[in-house]
């Protein structure tokens, strides 16, 4: 495929979970009305096994539960597939984990469409200069297990900017330099776009089954 076809799906990828991020559903564990963006769309496979619908595109009737593991966790125990679906369904319990594997794929996925497209900014030295440029990214990737020297001064460069970008502290440096085809891949970033949307509106849901690690300092409320 080549890049503009790469780009051009991305964008469309992007475009969705845009839309998706303003749309609203009901959760079926507190049949509280949520955007798509803190929600995790479930199907009835074939077999009547429940499956995590990450993209929502599978075909049928969806279930709608809140993005994080405790409302996975619940749902399954109390049986809510079964009844939000009106028939016997089979949610295994470790439910929770292959939602959060599914996110992480679908995280990965964007990573290496925008590697491959030219869109990514990768190293430490790139974003750093990236985050001091006169158009800073709105998104730094930053593995979870970074040394944190390296987190400290890319995120000084941020506060000298006066910039806060969305951090995605989530991912291992194993799991990072899988998604990009890399070794040792620790830093990475990406400017404004439909690419850093879609990583934005999946990275917000993974924040419900594992911390994103996103900066914070004086002053600025936006970490955890």
């Amino acid at each position: 495929m080549t890049v503009p076809a790469l780009m051009s799906d991305l964008k469309d990828e992007a475009s969705d979970g845009r839309m998706a991020a303003s749309r609203e559903r009901r959760c079926i564990l507190s049949g509280a009305v949520l955007p798509e963006g803190r929600l995790i769309r479930f199907a009835v496979g074939p077999d009547a096994q429940i499956v995590p619908d990450v993209e929502a595109k599978l075909p049928g009737r969806g279930m709608w539960l809140s993005a994080t593991r405790l409302a996975v966790d619940t749902a399954v125990a109390k049986k809510l597939f079964s009844k939000a679906a009106k028939m016997a369904v089979h949610a295994d319990p470790t439910l929770a984990v292959l939602v959060e594997e599914r996110l992480i794929a679908s995280i990965g996925g964007s990573l290496g469409i925008a590697r491959r497209a030219g869109a990514l900014i990768l190293g430490f030295d790139q974003v750093d200069e990236a985050l001091r440029s006169a158009h800073p990214p709105v998104v730094v990737i930053e593995a979870s297990d970074a040394a944190p020297d390296g987190s400290r001064k890319l995120r000084g460069a941020a506060i000298a900017k006066g910039i806060a970008p969305f951090v995605l502290g989530a991912l291992s440096n194993a799991e990072l330099s899988l998604a990009l085809g890399r070794e040792n891949v620790v830093h990475a970033a990406l400017k404004s776009g439909r690419i850093a949307e879609r990583l934005i509106f999946d990275a917000g849901r993974l924040a419900g089954f594992r911390p994103l690690r996103q900066w914070a300092w004086p002053g600025f409320s936006g970490g955890g």
